[in-house]
C-alpha cells in the first residue's frame, strides 16, 4: 500500500539546493528536485510504513534534514509562504596543510593568468615552461606540520590551460602527466573531445612544459569568454560554442600576435600546493 505526501519548502538559504528526496527505509524517492519545484510544493508517493522524510540539499551547500510525516488541511497548505534565509554562518578555514584550494566541502578553481606584450613584431609562441613548485603534506599524526612532512611531486601540476589572444584561443587544454616508458601511451595524445583537448606536459629541470596547442577559434567576431554567475571569484569562461577542438591539419593556425596571455588552471584536486614562481613562453619572430 502507497501513502501519497505533499512536500513543500516554506524557508531556505540562496544557495540550498538541488535536492534528493528519501524515505526513512533508505528509499530514493526522488532526485535533482530544484528549489522552485520545491517552493511550489510536490507530491510523491511512499509506502505505508514510512514515518519520516529526508531532504539532501546535494550541491554547493551538503545539507541533509529528517521531517516527520504531519495531517494538514488545504487551508494551512495554501497559507504556506516561502520565505528566503540569509543567515549568517561561521566556517573555519586553513585548520589544514592537507587541503587548499577547498571551500566549504567544494573544491574551488585556482586560477593564475600570465599576460605577455611582445614589441614590434608579431611572434609566433612555440612552447611553454612554468617553474611551479607542487607540494604535498603528509599527516604525521602529530598534530605538527612542517617543511619535514611535506614532499614535492613531479607528476602533479595545473589540469587546465587557456592560451589566447585578441583573436585566437587554444580552447580547454586538459593538461596529462607524461606517461613514463609507455610508448604507446604517448603515441595516443593528443587526445581530441568535443569541449577539450587533452596534451601531455613533462617535468624537465623544474620546469613544467608543454607544446601541443594551436588555435581552435571559428569565428574571430564572437565572444572567445562568456561571464560565469556561478561565483564572482571567476571571470570568464571559455565560450565552447565559438571554439572546434576538431580542425584539420591544415587549418591549424598557430597563436601569433602582439600579445599573449596564459591562463591556468587547478580545479580537480585540492589536496597539493602550488607555489607559483615565474613562467617562461619562448616565441620567435613572425615576418608577414
Amino acid at each position: 500500500m502507497a501513502q501519497l505526501i505533499t512536500i513543500k519548502l516554506t524557508s531556505a538559504g540562496s544557495n540550498i539546493g538541488p535536492f534528493t528526496i528519501e524515505d526513512d527505509l533508505g528509499n530514493i524517492i526522488a532526485e535533482n528536485v530544484t528549489r522552485e519545484e520545491l517552493k511550489q510544493g510536490l507530491t510523491y508517493s511512499f509506502l505505508n510504513s514510512v514515518m519520516l522524510v529526508v531532504i539532501k540539499s546535494t550541491g554547493r551547500v551538503k545539507l541533509t534534514k529528517t521531517f516527520s510525516i504531519k495531517i494538514f488541511n488545504k487551508l494551512e497548505y495554501a497559507g504556506l509562504v516561502f520565505s528566503d534565509k540569509g543567515n549568517a554562518c561561521l566556517w573555519r578555514h586553513v585548520d589544514s596543510p592537507l587541503i587548499y584550494n577547498s571551500f566549504y566541502g567544494n573544491i574551488e578553481p585556482y586560477i593564475i593568468e600570465y599576460p605577455f606584450s611582445y614589441k614590434y613584431h608579431d611572434e609566433i609562441l612555440q612552447n611553454v615552461q612554468d617553474y611551479t613548485k607542487v607540494y604535498k603534506y603528509i599527516d604525521t599524526e602529530d598534530g605538527v606540520f612542517a617543511d619535514y612532512s611535506k614532499h614535492e611531486l613531479d607528476d602533479s601540476w595545473f589540469n587546465k590551460a587557456i592560451l589566447y589572444n585578441g583573436q585566437q584561443s587554444s580552447g580547454i587544454l586538459t593538461l596529462v602527466a607524461k606517461p613514463l616508458r609507455n610508448l604507446s601511451a604517448v603515441m595516443s595524445y593528443p587526445k581530441l573531445l568535443e569541449n577539450t583537448k587533452e596534451i601531455l606536459y613533462t617535468k624537465n629541470d623544474n620546469f613544467y612544459q608543454y607544446n601541443t596547442f594551436w588555435s581552435v577559434t571559428k569565428d574571430a567576431t564572437k565572444l572567445q569568454f562568456v561571464k560565469d554567475c556561478s561565483s564572482l571569484s571567476i571571470d570568464k569562461v571559455i565560450n565552447q560554442s565559438n571554439m572546434d577542438y576538431f580542425k584539420k591539419s591544415y587549418k591549424k593556425a598557430t597563436l601569433r600576435a602582439k600579445d599573449l596571455k596564459i591562463r591556468h588552471i587547478l580545479d580537480n584536486r585540492g589536496d597539493i600546493n602550488l607555489v607559483s614562481q615565474f613562467i617562461i613562453a619562448p616565441s620567435q619572430n613572425s615576418f608577414k
